[in-house]
């Protein structure tokens, strides 16, 4: 059994039996405190701890009171440490139709209402409230992704860095790691040196992966590259693409330039982004002493239901250079792979095995990309990123190194791990990059050890004028990996089959893109069950393109798709063997011309037509 003190303090009895006095570090998260690497209040924490500091949690407190529950461990010695948690709170609530959620995997039982809208502002303001005096930090996905003026879906207008509307005295994007300690050092310094209890704003500039607000345009550091102010960013399109550019061309810590943009009469600005971990130091962080378990407190409410999501799973890398258009993950966690140790890796299957619910299967090893876990080329490991190309997409840069070597060594040595009966591999393959290596093995390997009858995959289009915007590879290359995966499970005598994935509405795709799936599915045999409608989150050229209806990269106006009825009418498209999307199916076809196809998209009441179970092969 468990105890509550090998968690992290999540209350002042909790530290009164550790005889703390005060945590130096306060961690305010919008997520229940589940003590597993892959939550980030716990990884920051164990990371402080491991450091000497004292840290505190305080998980999902009360924001409609009058902010005593954030006093939960008291005010903290040297800083605030505020998250809305692993998502941006306005996605954790609704949907892409802009529906609220009644459920939240990161709450207690998975009931939705723990946590506010727009939990960074509301939780900073309690802080501020409370006038303890120590420096308030905000950092995870939803400070990451609004760091500067961005276009926000849910009141679509263009906000200001949330650095401005939180008013938060630094900002941490990307992966925290760095930053956090060199922050927590720096504080100790100003404390060591007495220097009173309000730490001077100079005291916390010039960190790596750290942005910071300034009212005086003397403070600006020379060498920045200035963005597009936010009254024109706000006011027009073009603006929003170049500033939107800027960023993205500066995004490797290897050759990025600090950035600076300016709102009204004030600046926020961007360091380089951190340097990325190193195999040592990635495995270090990733074996603290976590409990791997939630807090005992949520024990009556049934638990927290995200922690089976990744329990007995293993995070072997980060970052990807795949940067595809709808994904914030290049945005921040960086195109340079960053990998663990084989190592490292095994001795973490075993403390899986020893888990008394461990059933003998590793249900992933990956991260953003699973099948990355070399620099794209020699050039990206060396000097960083190319700013003006991309690795992958439509046109694979001829550069690009294609290898599954290092991936294939590491899944053998978890298979052979005493205990381990089957090693899954369920986060994204990147199907292009396997097409890409010519060595061929990879592919045998995947479909003989690591599938699970299915292998979820993602074309998301079948129009290569969309699949170019999305920056994915064509069509015709999905295709290439479909009959490829289906001859290696003939040689191997395997009936294992893919399911992809595909995405409704995205910026550039018009309802004749919708009917092209449509009919291209119709002829595979396979309608998927599940379809993803194009969701415009902060900090993604896709969302640029929503917002603008430009492709920021050649400024050529795209069709954007808006409103519930167009966006329900290309969803039911891609559907279009559920009977009750047949009233839609049959709308979209008379728009566009084609009511000659709705005898065959449009299924009778109670039939399906032009579908197939999922795993049953295209004849």
């Amino acid at each position: 059994m468990i105890g509550r003190d090998s968690f992290l303090p999540v209350s002042r009895a909790d530290m009164d039996a550790r005889g703390w006095d005060a945590c130096d570090f306060v961690v305010v998260t919008g997520d229940a405190y589940v003590d597993h690497p892959s939550f980030a209040a716990a990884l920051l924490g164990r990371l402080l701890e491991s450091g000497g500091y004292r840290v505190g949690v305080v998980a999902q407190p009360d924001w409609k009171g009058d902010g005593a529950d954030f006093l939960r461990v008291g005010a903290p010695r040297l800083a605030w440490l505020v998250s809305a948690g692993a998502m941006d709170s306005m996605v954790a609530h609704y949907t892409a139709n802009n529906k609220p959620r009644s459920e939240d995997s990161y709450s207690p039982g998975g009931k939705a209402g723990f946590r506010p809208d727009r939990a960074l502002i509301a939780y900073t303001a309690k802080i501020r409230a409370l006038g303890t005096g120590a420096p308030v930090v905000i950092g995870g996905i939803e400070a990451s992704l609004r760091r500067f003026g961005h276009y926000d879906y849910w009141s679509n207008t263009v906000r200001h860095s949330i650095l401005l509307d939180t008013k938060a005295d630094l900002l941490v994007y990307g992966m925290g790691e760095r930053p956090v300690l060199e922050l927590a050092e720096r504080l100790t310094a100003t404390r060591a040196a007495e220097t009173g209890p309000d730490i001077p704003a100079t005291y916390l500039r010039g960190i790596r992966g750290t942005m910071w607000r300034t009212g005086r345009e003397g403070d600006l550091p020379q060498g920045a590259e200035t963005l597009p102010p936010f009254g024109e960013i706000k006011a027009d399109p073009a603006a929003y693409c170049r500033h939107y550019l800027i960023q993205e061309r500066n995004g490797d810590p290897l050759n990025a330039n600090p950035l600076v943009e300016r709102s009204e009469d004030r600046f926020v600005v961007q360091e380089p982004p951190a340097l990325p971990l190193d195999p040592a130091a990635f495995d270090s962080v990733i074996e603290l002493p976590y409990t791997r378990r939630w807090h005992p407190d949520y024990d009556a409410a049934g638990g927290i239901p995200a922690l089976a999501e990744v329990k007995f799973s293993l995070t072997s890398c980060r970052g990807c250079f795949g940067a595809c258009s709808f994904c914030a993950i290049t945005f921040h966690q960086g195109r340079q792979i960053q990998v663990r140790s084989h190592e490292s890796l095994e001795r973490e299957a075993r403390l899986l095995v020893a888990d008394p619910e461990f059933k003998g299967y590793i249900h992933d090893v990956g991260g953003p990309s699973a099948n990355f876990r070399v620099p794209s080329c020699d050039k990206q490991a060396r000097d960083g990123a190319c700013r003006d190309r991309q690795c992958l997409g439509a046109d694979p840069c001829p550069a690009l190194k294609a290898s599954h070597k290092d991936y294939i060594a590491l899944l053998r040595r978890l298979r052979a791990v005493p205990g381990v009966k089957k090693v899954f591999i369920r986060s994204g393959i990147r199907y292009d990059y396997v097409m890409l290596d010519k060595d061929g093995a990879f592919l045998d390997e995947l479909c003989a050890h690591h599938v699970s009858g299915q292998l979820k995959v993602a074309p998301e289009h079948t129009s290569d004028r969309v699949l170019a915007l999305m920056r994915k590879s064509t069509r015709a290359q999905y295709e290439g990996f479909e009959r490829a995966f289906r001859k290696a499970n003939e040689r191997l005598g395997k009936r294992q089959f893919l399911v992809p994935y595909y995405i409704a509405s995205h910026p550039g795709a018009t309802l004749e893109d919708a009917l092209h799936t449509a009919l291209s599915l119709k002829d595979s045999g396979f309608v998927p069950d599940q379809v993803q409608d194009f969701y415009p989150t902060p900090g993604t050229l896709a969302t640029c393109m929503y917002h603008t209806g430009l492709n920021p990269e050649t400024m050529e106006t795209i069709y954007v798709a808006r409103g519930g009825r167009e966006r329900g009418l290309q969803r039911a498209l891609l559907q279009f063997n559920r009977p009750e999307n047949a009233p839609l199916v049959a709308e979209a076809l008379r728009k566009l011309g084609r009511e000659d196809l709705i005898p065959s998209l449009c299924p009778p009441k109670g039939q399906k037509k032009g579908a197939r179970k999922p795993g049953r092969p295209r004849e």
